[in-house]
């Protein structure tokens, strides 16, 4: 097995290959010509469209579309060689309006850029290890202002009784809850970030998401999210913020209005890496915990390519709660430069340190 399919394999409980789609919309007139197509691009690579002519047509012009944005029109049937490398990595639509004979007709195929990075397998050191609130559902993970800010969700405590999703910020060594806001049983807590002294915290279904006054905890502003998506992870680079929605996907967010304005596609190698959850901007990487995996995977946020896989699953031995779940929380501790890893309803909080 290949050293980058050995790294991909680490992920590989929520990770799916997919070849991309390269069939044409039938029309009667023009088609891509779909031999010279590939169903997979690196974005080193250029792509050839060729539109075959069946009945001959007389044709004035073809104008070229990459998911809806105009790339290029050409004179009559002449081949068009697109390069790849400043599209992001997923699945891209392809149209050709063709206009002949004082009429016009379109045809569509897909294909699918992937990343041609392999990635790496880092190396751990844990530098301490503190108590964690094994009723903690850990969801949302992030330092500010040297005090660590978590954000849960729902979940069942040892005994079997429910307990509530909250936020809350507190003293990372001894445990020390300095404060705490309650979500109404109707919410399930996700993540959370803090950004311009406004902690953002966001909902699981439910898609509501909470603005708070980061020094008196009030609540200042209740909002809707403007996409379909489910909310999982947040963090921000001190001007946007940036949400996962437990697909491939990371949203970039406004945090002024609150609306998404683009995203990125996580992709180790040829295969997406879906159920991307909780999330850390570190050292200019996205960090990001991967449902179901007790590993984290570094992206480049640029273009969504896995970088970097971190395995933290032998830390799961160290635990001594019974209903301990997957790993799910990262946070950065910029006066200490190391990392700080916690998991689900676990009992224990690591600090490491990350190398090559």
């Amino acid at each position: 097995m290949k050293k980058h399919n050995l790294l991909s394999f680490i992920l590989l409980g929520t990770l799916l290959s997919n070849c991309g789609d390269t069939k044409n919309r039938e029309n009667s007139i023009f088609n891509f010509d779909s031999s010279k197509i590939s169903a997979q691009y690196q974005p080193q690579e250029t792509l050839d469209l060729t539109i075959l002519n069946p009945k001959s047509k007389t044709v004035d012009s073809i104008v070229y579309y990459i998911n809806d944005t105009k790339i290029k029109t050409v004179k009559g049937l002449e081949k068009l060689s697109f390069e790849l490398k400043n599209q992001k990595l997923g699945y891209q639509n392809i149209k050709a309006l063709v206009y002949f004979e004082s009429e016009n007709a379109e045809t569509t195929t897909r294909i699918e850029v992937v990343s041609n990075v392999t990635p790496k397998l880092l190396k751990y050191k844990i530098v301490n290890t503190y108590p964690h609130d094994a009723n903690a559902f850990t969801e949302g993970f992030e330092f500010y202002k040297d005090t660590l800010h978590e954000s849960t969700g729902s979940g069942t405590k040892a005994s079997g009784e429910k307990y509530k999703s909250f936020l809350r910020k507190y003293d990372y060594k001894t445990g020390k809850v300095f404060k705490q806001v309650d979500l109404d049983t109707k919410y399930f807590g996700e993540g959370m970030t803090v950004l311009n002294n406004k902690i953002y915290q966001i909902t699981y279904q439910e898609k509501t998401g909470f603005i708070y006054n980061a020094d008196t905890w009030k609540l200042e502003k209740t909002f809707t999210y403007d996409k379909d998506i489910e909310g999982w992870g947040m963090t921000n680079d001190g001007k946007y913020i940036y949400q996962s929605d437990g697909t491939e996907k990371i949203w970039k967010m406004d945090p002024e209005t609150q609306k998404m304005i683009d995203y990125i596609n996580v992709y180790s190698g040829s295969s997406k890496i879906k159920a991307v959850n909780e999330l850390e901007l570190i050292d200019g990487k996205f960090y990001a915990n991967i449902w179901q995996k007790d590993a984290i995977a570094i992206v480049n946020p640029a273009n969504g390519a896995v970088e970097g896989i971190l395995d933290l699953s032998k830390l799961r031995k160290q635990l001594k709660s019974a209903t301990a779940e997957v790993l799910n929380g990262i946070a950065y501790n910029p006066k200490t430069k190391t990392i700080f890893v916690t998991g689900k309803n676990w009992d224990k909080m690591f600090e490491i340190t990350v190398s090559e």
